[in-house]
Protein backbone atom coordinates (compact mmCIF):
# COMPACT_ATOMS: atom_id res chain seq x y z
CA UNK A 1 0.00 0.00 0.00
CA UNK A 2 1.02 3.60 -0.55
CA UNK A 3 1.45 5.87 2.47
CA UNK A 4 -1.34 8.28 3.30
CA UNK A 5 -1.04 11.63 1.59
CA UNK A 6 -1.20 15.06 3.24
CA UNK A 7 -3.70 17.59 1.95
CA UNK A 8 -2.38 21.14 1.50
CA UNK A 9 -4.05 22.16 4.79
CA UNK A 10 -2.53 19.17 6.62
CA UNK A 11 0.91 20.15 5.27
CA UNK A 12 0.41 23.65 6.68
CA UNK A 13 -0.72 22.14 10.00
CA UNK A 14 2.42 19.98 10.18
CA UNK A 15 4.74 22.88 9.29
CA UNK A 16 3.08 25.18 11.83
CA UNK A 17 3.29 22.56 14.58
CA UNK A 18 6.91 21.69 13.77
CA UNK A 19 7.87 25.38 13.87
CA UNK A 20 6.10 25.83 17.20
CA UNK A 21 7.81 22.79 18.71
CA UNK A 22 11.19 23.83 17.22
CA UNK A 23 11.16 27.07 19.24
CA UNK A 24 11.73 25.15 22.46
CA UNK A 25 12.87 21.67 21.45
CA UNK A 26 14.54 21.15 18.05
CA UNK A 27 14.97 17.42 18.66
CA UNK A 28 11.27 17.10 19.52
CA UNK A 29 10.39 18.87 16.26
CA UNK A 30 12.40 16.27 14.35
CA UNK A 31 10.67 13.50 16.33
CA UNK A 32 7.31 15.08 15.47
CA UNK A 33 8.11 14.97 11.76
CA UNK A 34 9.23 11.34 12.12
CA UNK A 35 5.94 10.52 13.91
CA UNK A 36 4.01 12.09 11.02
CA UNK A 37 5.98 9.99 8.53
CA UNK A 38 5.26 6.82 10.56
CA UNK A 39 1.57 7.73 10.73
CA UNK A 40 1.37 8.12 6.93
CA UNK A 41 2.86 4.66 6.46
CA UNK A 42 0.63 3.13 9.14
CA UNK A 43 -2.53 4.68 7.68
CA UNK A 44 -1.57 3.55 4.20
CA UNK A 45 -1.41 -0.02 5.52
CA UNK A 46 -4.38 0.25 7.92
CA UNK A 47 -6.79 2.93 6.64
CA UNK A 48 -9.56 1.97 9.06
CA UNK A 49 -7.32 1.99 12.16
CA UNK A 50 -8.53 5.33 13.47
CA UNK A 51 -11.85 5.91 15.13
CA UNK A 52 -14.89 7.66 13.78
CA UNK A 53 -16.30 10.66 15.61
CA UNK A 54 -19.61 11.19 13.85
CA UNK A 55 -20.70 14.04 16.12
CA UNK A 56 -17.79 16.13 14.78
CA UNK A 57 -17.35 14.98 11.19
CA UNK A 58 -19.15 12.42 9.02
CA UNK A 59 -17.68 9.13 7.86
CA UNK A 60 -15.44 8.20 6.13
CA UNK A 61 -13.37 10.67 8.18
CA UNK A 62 -11.47 9.08 11.06
CA UNK A 63 -9.21 10.24 13.87
CA UNK A 64 -5.83 8.81 14.87
CA UNK A 65 -3.77 9.98 17.86
CA UNK A 66 -0.21 10.78 16.88
CA UNK A 67 2.08 8.54 18.91
CA UNK A 68 4.17 10.51 21.40
CA UNK A 69 2.52 13.88 20.74
CA UNK A 70 -0.79 15.53 21.71
CA UNK A 71 -1.87 15.79 18.07
CA UNK A 72 -4.80 14.24 16.23
CA UNK A 73 -4.55 13.15 12.61
CA UNK A 74 -7.89 13.59 10.82
CA UNK A 75 -8.07 11.64 7.60
CA UNK A 76 -10.37 10.35 4.87
CA UNK A 77 -10.24 6.57 5.11
CA UNK A 78 -12.13 6.07 1.84
CA UNK A 79 -9.44 7.66 -0.32
CA UNK A 80 -6.81 5.43 -1.86
CA UNK A 81 -4.31 6.11 -0.43
CA UNK A 82 -5.92 7.70 2.63
CA UNK A 83 -5.88 11.49 2.62
CA UNK A 84 -4.85 13.30 5.79
CA UNK A 85 -7.12 16.32 6.05
CA UNK A 86 -5.80 17.99 9.21
CA UNK A 87 -3.18 17.52 11.93
CA UNK A 88 -4.45 19.33 15.02
CA UNK A 89 -3.38 19.74 18.62
CA UNK A 90 -5.79 17.80 20.83
CA UNK A 91 -6.34 20.79 23.14
CA UNK A 92 -7.81 22.91 20.36
CA UNK A 93 -11.52 23.27 19.64
CA UNK A 94 -11.70 20.38 17.19
CA UNK A 95 -15.41 20.65 16.26
CA UNK A 96 -14.91 24.30 15.29
CA UNK A 97 -11.76 23.55 13.26
CA UNK A 98 -13.44 20.64 11.47
CA UNK A 99 -16.62 22.53 10.65
CA UNK A 100 -15.46 23.36 7.11
CA UNK A 101 -14.47 19.81 6.11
Amino acid sequence: MKPAQLSPQARRDVLDAARWIMNDHPSAARAFRAAIDKATIFLGEHPRAGRECLEWIPAPARFLSLTGFPYIVVYDSASTPPLILRVLHGARNLPELLDDL
